[in-house]
């Protein structure tokens, strides 16, 4: 009897021990999951960012061009101007 009292002390706490490692590797393993999904959470803001900027930069292209035509035809308006301006001054 003693010796079977024994073997069942030393499966007891054989079990005991896998108990203990099985809660720390779900401990571990939540840790790691908890991890992996704020990774993805940043990845996500990172790439709506990425889009935001990019929809910018668009729109200031745009907007750029809008401003070069303008430009362009602000030029071309002074240039018209001068040039009455010129034919007005050397006709008097």
């Amino acid at each position: 009897f003693r010796e079977i009292a024994e073997f069942q002390k030393i499966v007891g706490s054989l079990i005991e021990l896998v108990d203990q490692l099985a809660k720390a590797a779900e401990s571990e393993k939540m840790k790691a999951i908890g991890a992996r999904n704020l990774l993805k959470s940043i990845a996500k803001q990172r790439e709506a960012q990425e889009q935001q900027l990019q929809a910018l930069i668009a729109e200031k292209k745009m907007q750029l061009e809008r401003y070069r035509i303008e430009y362009e035809t602000l030029c071309k308006i002074e240039a018209d101007q001068n040039e009455f301006i010129d034919q007005f001054i050397f006709q008097k």
